[in-house]
C-alpha cells in the first residue's frame, strides 16, 4: 500500500517561523524551549511512482518489403505529419539497381531516376523515439523502422486503498531518479478503469501530464510522484512537543513561567501533523508558549491511542472554510 504523507507549506505570517531558546540550567531548575503559535497551509498527498512513457505511441513500418536506401531523420527530432523519413527501395527496385550498377553509372543512374524509391512517411507530428533500422538494411513488410510520441507522459501505480483518493484535474509533482534536483508540475487527466492483480494486490494507472516536458524527458525513465489529494489553509500548529496536561487534565499547553512554575492555558487539538498538531481553540496565531527540553512521552489509552493528538478529527466549521468548504 502507498504511503500518505503530509507536505507542509509555509504560509506568510508576519514574523513567522519557529524559534528556541534554551535557558541555562540554574538550580537544578528545567530547561524549557520556546516556540509559538503559527499558521500553515497543509497539503495532503499520494506517494507513488510511475514511468515516463508515450501518451500515444505509433510504430512505422514498410508498406513492403524492401531496402533502406537513406535515413533523413533521427531519434530525439521532432517530425510534422506527413515529413520523410527514409527513401526505401521495394525489392523490384533493389534487383533492378543491383542489376543497372553492373552494366556501369549511365545505367544505374537512368534507373534510378526512372524508379523513384519509396518514401516513409511519418503519420503523425510528434518525436522520434526509436529508430530501428540502419542504411542499406533489408527490411520485411512486419519490420517496425520508426517508433513515434506524440506527448511524453507519466503512468503512475496506485493501489485500490489510495485510488479512492485520486480525482482527475488534481495536481503532482513529478521529480526523475535521473534528475533529482528538477521538479516537474503536472494534472491527472485519466484513471484506468481495469486494475492489474500482481502478488494480491489490485493497482490501477493513473496518467499525468505534465505542464510541459522539459527536454531531459526520456520514455520509460523512473519518475516519483506526490499526488495533491486535499488542502487546507491557515491552520494554526505548534510543536507535538509542547501539547501536555493541566493539573485537571486538561489537554493543555504552557504559556509562560510565573515565579518559577508553569502557567497553562487548557487547547482543543485537532489533527496530528507529524511532529505538529493542529489548535482547533485557546491559541492565537503568534501566541508564544513553551516546553521542558526532555522529550515529551505522548499519553496513551488503553487501545494506544495518543488521547492528545487525534488523527482524524471530525470537520468543523472552521476547518471547513480553511479548506474551500470541501
Amino acid at each position: 500500500m502507498k504511503k500518505i504523507i503530509v507536505v507542509i507549506v509555509i504560509a506568510a505570517l508576519a514574523g513567522g517561523g519557529w524559534y528556541a531558546f534554551k535557558n541555562k540550567k540554574a538550580n537544578g531548575k528545567p530547561k524549557y524551549i520556546a516556540a509559538q503559535a503559527e499558521l500553515k497551509d497543509l497539503s495532503e498527498v499520494v506517494d507513488t511512482t510511475g514511468v515516463i512513457a508515450p501518451e500515444n505511441r505509433v510504430e512505422i513500418q514498410p508498406s513492403a518489403s524492401g531496402r533502406i536506401e537513406e535515413i533523413l531523420a533521427d531519434e530525439g527530432e521532432t517530425v510534422q505529419a506527413g515529413e520523410v523519413l527514409a527513401l526505401m527501395s521495394s525489392s523490384d527496385r533493389v534487383a533492378i539497381l543491383d542489376a543497372a550498377r553492373a552494366s556501369g553509372d549511365d545505367q544505374y543512374k537512368q534507373w534510378k531516376e526512372t524508379y523513384k524509391p519509396i518514401k516513409v512517411i511519418s503519420p503523425i507530428s510528434g518525436t522520434l523515439i526509436l529508430k530501428n533500422v540502419v542504411e542499406g538494411q533489408t527490411v520485411g513488410a512486419s519490420t517496425v523502422l520508426f517508433a513515434m510520441s506524440d506527448r511524453l507522459i507519466i503512468l503512475a501505480s496506485l493501489d485500490e486503498s489510495d485510488i479512492g483518493r485520486v480525482k482527475v484535474g488534481q495536481r503532482a509533482t513529478i521529480v526523475l531518479d535521473a534528475y533529482p534536483d528538477r521538479k516537474v508540475h503536472g494534472t491527472v487527466f485519466k484513471i484506468l478503469d481495469e486494475g492489474t492483480t500482481k502478488n494480491n494486490v489490485v493497482t490501477y494507472t493513473v496518467k499525468i501530464r505534465p505542464d510541459r516536458v522539459p527536454p531531459f524527458f526520456r520514455s520509460q525513465m523512473t519518475a516519483n510522484l506526490k499526488i495533491k489529494i486535499s488542502e487546507r489553509r491557515d491552520i494554526l500548529l505548534v510543536p507535538g512537543m509542547a501539547v501536555t496536561t493541566n493539573a485537571q487534565g486538561e489537554t493543555a499547553v504552557i504559556t509562560e513561567l510565573k515565579d518559577g512554575q508553569p502557567v497553562y492555558a487548557k487547547v482543543v487539538t485537532g489533527q496530528n501533523e507529524g511532529d505538529q498538531v493542529e489548535i482547533l481553540s485557546g491559541l492565537e496565531p503568534g501566541d508564544k508558549l513553551m516546553y521542558l527540553e526532555k522529550a515529551y512521552t505522548a499519553q496513551v489509552d488503553s487501545a494506544g491511542k495518543n488521547p492528545l493528538m487525534p488523527t482524524r478529527p471530525a470537520v468543523n466549521r472552521r476547518q471547513q472554510r480553511a479548506m474551500g468548504g470541501h
